[in-house]
């Protein structure tokens, strides 16, 4: 690891104090003048800062340029996805060597296979080319790519920003020609009219939350108002049924559901509630043709499923109980077969249940023979298809596709994702740990390392984690993570309370007024790296972002000393300051997963113990880097920017803190594949150097 070199300085961030005060409680806040992303000053120090991270990782650049090669030459970039079908066509996207982002495009079916995916699919139909869309913008993102029921009509929109605010546009596909049709400052997903006649779209509020559904006919001067939702804990969203018979608007809190059904063969009806909302209760619905299934929550914990009728969607009958075994994640229903997507023992399952009159068999579990594995729902659009298609991955199994013979069971491999390069996948094998919480909890942990790497107490570790919203951080292959394995490197997940891999339990254990454990669980890893023999404290960095990189700072400041590293991507490190804020994006959808800290005083002591920003003390802090970008969302960029200055003012010792701003991307970074790979390949760099091996 390289010296901290006395030159070049770090900027410095004026103070300007100002006060916060709630429930008698005053926090005095210096840096809050850097949310002004329109102020010069504010800008001015973002590009210093840039300047310093850039002064400070010149050494790296070499290393950078290697991992990026390494990255480029194990990805095959001509390369197009498995096909699938809709209709009278299949479709499927393609990256073409040297272009940044994909094609979209489709191919008249012929015969029931799909087209093979090794080769130029012959009278191929080019949708929509993303690289011409873009065009020079540094910037591009699609919210939507949606073709109508008929196949005459493709409807798409464009985020040439990052702030995920989308213009929708009408393309004919039978003449390339665009519709004079535009919908500006429209949100993620569409919903077409079985005719095609009219499209579904939905519109965010001024917290960037996706409050009303509109509905606008081809050719109209003004659209119609849908469905509005005016508690803002509530967000909203549109959706075509497989079998196209009912338009789906979904309304939602973090605890709370609720589902409108619309006929699609009549876009200008009134949609019909299934079943009112209820405080707690969250359901999901399956239009299954003759009848609906219903994922809830209103009698067990980790979800049951249910039947309801047409004419009386709010009663409904028990199909499967929800137990503590296992977690129910959804439904897909098809004409003939329901697939079960289930999370049982901190892993992902499929299982088929087939029509049987007017009911349903018991359900057959997919079985794989890895101990530790993803598999996942595919893109399914056929209402008829007897075959359904699931991916699978694990830390050592690069993406794969799968068709499942309904009937009979048999699978059959469709593409596996290429790995070039010469690189040999059975050199690398992967581990399921356990670590102990304080409170005995045993934590899961997912390792994956090369074969040769030596549990001898010096391994360098990179320890992933997120632990919030229930999402789960399940095994996935990575090609830009075998350039950190092939330099001896072991790549761990913390499986941390507040994700879902262990079922709603492991969630509730993880969020609100029981948030703190999510820190401890990922602290207990690491602890558990060392205490097993796989590294020592200085040989680990961490890294998470988003809520993920919540984790990051909360654990810096309760435990500095178990990491030789920090990196913090888009990191929500100014947790308090935001959730106060009702007028910020996002803040009131929020209270139902932190709490409210502006009406409950339990709640605002309880994040402000745990709150990165406001816990910054005269410590020593490992190696820090933070990455953001300018114009960010659901993240700010001002609250990593705030935290640095602080711990620049604050930390005692040596201050080693980065950061890095992308001054034209949103939560996700940059957005052409290109520019994402140099982007990965410099924070790949940076941990490298951090453990000692730049």
């Amino acid at each position: 690891m390289s010296e901290l070199n006395s030159s070049p300085q770090p900027p410095t961030a004026a103070r300007k104090p100002v006060e916060r005060t709630h429930h008698g409680d005053t926090f005095v806040d210096d840096y809050e003048w850097l949310r002004d992303k329109a102020d010069d000053e504010v800008l001015g120090y973002l590009r210093a800062e840039n300047a310093y991270t850039e002064a400070r990782t010149e050494h790296l650049e070499s290393l950078r340029e290697a991992i990026f090669q390494e990255i480029s030459d194990r990805t095959l970039q001509t390369d197009l996805s498995v096909p699938t079908r809709r209709g009278e066509y299949w479709y499927y996207a393609r990256t073409v060597e040297g272009q940044q982002y994909g094609i979209h495009c489709r191919v008249k079916v012929n015969g029931d296979q799909p087209p093979a995916t090794d080769g130029e699919i012959a009278g191929e139909e080019v949708l929509l080319d993303g690289n011409l869309v873009a065009g020079d913008s540094e910037f591009f993102s699609l919210g939507t790519v949606d073709v109508s029921p008929d196949g005459r009509l493709l409807a798409y929109s464009v985020d040439l920003k990052g702030d995920e605010r989308f213009t929708l546009r009408i393309k004919d596909l039978s003449t390339g020609e665009l519709l004079p049709d535009e919908l500006p400052e429209v949100h993620y997903g569409s919903a077409w009219s079985a005719d095609g006649s009219t499209i579904f779209y939905t519109k965010v509020d001024d917290a960037w939350r996706p409050f009303q559904v509109w509905r606008h006919q081809l050719g109209a001067a003004e659209d119609v108002l849908v469905k509005e939702e005016t508690d803002e804990r509530f967000w909203v969203g549109v959706d075509l049924t497989r079998n196209e018979q009912a338009i789906l608007i979904a309304l939602g809190s973090k605890l709370t559901s609720e589902v409108w059904l619309l006929d699609a063969n009549d876009p200008a009806g009134e949609p019909v509630v299934v079943a009112p909302r209820r405080e707690g209760v969250e359901y999901d619905v399956e239009h299954a043709g003759d009848q609906l299934l219903i994922t809830h929550n209103a009698d067990a914990a980790n979800f049951s499923l249910a039947t309801a009728s047409l004419a009386a969607p709010g009663e409904w009958t028990t199909l499967i109980q929800g137990d503590e075994t296992s977690r129910l994640l959804g439904a897909d229903a098809f004409a003939d077969h329901v697939i079960l997507y289930r999370r049982r023992d901190a892993l992902t399952e499929l299982a088929i249940m087939r029509r049987t009159g007017d009911g349903f068999g018991a359900p057959e579990t997919l079985q794989f023979d890895e101990p530790i594995y993803t598999v996942s729902p595919g893109r399914n659009d056929e209402w008829h298809d007897t075959r359904y298609r699931f991916g699978y991955t694990s830390l050592v199994t690069p993406s794969t596709t799968y068709d499942v013979d309904v009937a009979t069971g048999e699978r059959r491999l469709l593409k596996q994702q290429p790995v070039l390069g010469g690189v040999d996948l059975g050199a690398y094998t992967q581990y399921r740990e356990w670590a102990t919480a304080p409170d005995g909890t045993q934590v899961p942990i997912s390792l994956v390392a090369r074969k040769d790497v030596a549990k001898d107490g010096n391994a360098p570790v990179v320890l992933y984690g997120y632990g919030s919203y229930e999402s789960s951080m399940d095994p996935w292959f990575s090609i830009a993570r075998l350039s950190l394995l092939d330099r001896g490197v072991v790549f761990a997940i913390a499986h941390v309370r507040g994700g879902g891999e262990l079922g709603r339990h492991w969630y509730d254990n993880g969020k609100t007024l029981t948030k703190r454990n999510t820190f401890t669980d990922f602290i207990a890893a690491a602890e558990h790296l060392v205490g097993s023999g796989w590294s020592r404290p200085e040989r680990i960095v961490a890294q998470g972002g988003s809520a993920g990189g919540l984790l990051m700072g909360a654990v810096a400041n309760l435990a500095p000393q178990a990491f030789g590293g920090i990196v913090a991507e888009v990191p929500f490190v100014d947790a308090l300051t935001t959730i106060l804020d009702p007028s910020l994006p996002l803040t009131v959808i929020e209270w139902e997963e932190w709490g409210n800290p502006l009406e409950d005083p339990e709640v605002y002591a309880y994040m402000k113990s745990y709150s990165p920003y406001e816990n910054v003390t005269a410590q020593q802090y490992p190696r820090i880097l933070a990455i953001t970008s300018l114009n960010d969302t659901r993240v700010f960029f001002v609250e990593p920017a705030k935290w640095v200055a602080k711990l620049r003012a604050t930390a005692s010792g040596d201050v080693d803190v980065l950061l890095k701003t992308e001054m034209e991307a949103g939560h996700g970074g940059r957005s052409g594949r290109y520019d994402a790979w140099r982007e990965i390949a410099f924070s790949l760099a940076w941990e490298l150097d951090t453990l000692g091996l730049a």
